[in-house]
């Protein structure tokens, strides 16, 4: 062969080779603008162009176990679930030792409410990875929402070990050691996660639930009056301290925190129907004609709200068949059993109200009606 031919041979290879590796080049480089241009778009929470950017990636490289777990990810954030655990379980055949992919789908049985599965999997991270302190509370969380409270104790107790600034572990565990009858046990921890996070109010709530559950009614207070400081924009915070004092008897404090929430709140509905609440008990124990003026006069803005719950309406009802409007009060009872959903005490109350308007059939369906939703 003639030196001339190998060399334009040898030149023409080199070529080729060149340009191979120059489009590797582009294309790798194409794929890991992608990534972050999706990573972009999911900060900003523009899931669907997140997808449509990982997609990109994945048509570049069908192989990719990072774009396939981001794209699961982000469905997963869609709660498109289906989708995501298809993407995550690409992930994770891709990488069997990769974590995030066998902590997502965990996530995903989690939010979707199969709770067993969702075990398994974090079971499967620990396997790899066992002082994983957030998994090992998320373990725990699967067996607390799958009735298995007992189960979570060991994980959470691994887990405070591990980190003891884990606050939402150390909750937990005081809500499983109650579930156990626990007392002193389950306190301490509900207090220290409170010690670690002072803000963390599903833990003070459970706290005051804890310390009324065992009697200790002040110190229940103590946390219902601090939620209701450090949520002043919540109307349900002064609703349940006001409830709370209205359960102990204590019916002025009860309407004084009330009012107050009225006045912080007046378009909450669920503030008026508390205060009609405490005003309607004690018209109906006391026989006291004040009492039930107050009632009318907390619950009526409710009950005229076109979105009126059960609850407002049955109260409602209740405070116009003791003021003697019995036939409004029966109207209005009918419409409280037609909301979703049904507050029991409508069907208690329509029956009677229906009894005094001579109308036995329908008060004898009310009260079935309302053994079947509280038992005999």
């Amino acid at each position: 062969m003639k030196p001339s031919l190998i060399l334009s041979v040898g030149v023409a290879v080199a070529i080729v080779a060149a340009v191979l590796v120059w489009a590797d080049v582009r294309k790798e480089r194409e794929f890991r603008r992608l990534l972050v241009v999706g990573d972009e778009a999911l900060a900003a929470g523009q899931t669907f162009n997140a997808i449509e950017a990982f997609s990109g990636a994945l048509v570049l490289k069908p192989s990719s176990m990072l774009a396939h777990l981001k794209r699961g990810d982000t469905y997963r954030r869609r709660g498109d679930y289906t989708t995501a655990v298809r993407d995550l379980r690409r992930a994770e055949s891709l990488d069997p030792t990769a974590l995030r992919p066998i902590e997502l789908l965990g996530d995903v049985s989690a939010a979707s409410g199969q709770h067993g599965t969702a075990a398994t999997y974090y079971q499967r991270y620990l396997s790899i990875d066992d002082r994983a302190a957030p998994i090992l509370y998320k373990l725990a969380l699967a067996y607390y929402r799958g009735g298995m409270s007992q189960r979570a104790i060991e994980p959470l107790r691994k887990a405070v070990s591990i980190d003891d600034r884990l606050a939402e572990a150390h909750l937990l565990l005081g809500l499983c050691l109650r579930d156990r009858g626990e007392r002193q046990p389950a306190l301490r921890a509900m207090a220290r996660a409170l010690d670690i996070s002072p803000t963390f109010a599903a833990a003070r709530q459970e706290l005051a639930a804890t310390y009324f559950e065992f009697g200790r009614h002040e110190e229940a207070i103590d946390q219902l009056n601090a939620l209701a400081a450090l949520e002043p924009s919540r109307p349900e915070r002064l609703v349940s301290l006001g409830l709370t004092y209205a359960r102990l008897g204590r019916h002025d404090e009860a309407v004084l925190t009330l009012g107050r929430a009225v006045e912080r709140h007046p378009n909450a509905q669920m503030v008026h129907v508390a205060l009609g609440r405490v005003w309607l008990q004690t018209a109906d124990r006391q026989d006291d004609p004040a009492a039930l003026r107050k009632a009318l006069a907390a619950l009526k803005p409710a009950a005229d709200d076109g979105n009126a719950t059960s609850e407002a309406l049955a109260l409602y009802g209740r405070a116009l068949y003791l003021s003697g409007d019995v036939t409004r009060a029966e109207r209005t009872l009918q419409r409280a059993t037609t909301r979703m959903p049904i507050d029991p005490s409508a069907f208690r109350y329509l029956g009677d109200a229906a009894r005094r308007l001579g109308h036995l059939t329908a008060a004898r369906a009310a009260d079935r009606n309302y053994a079947a939703l509280t038992g005999p």
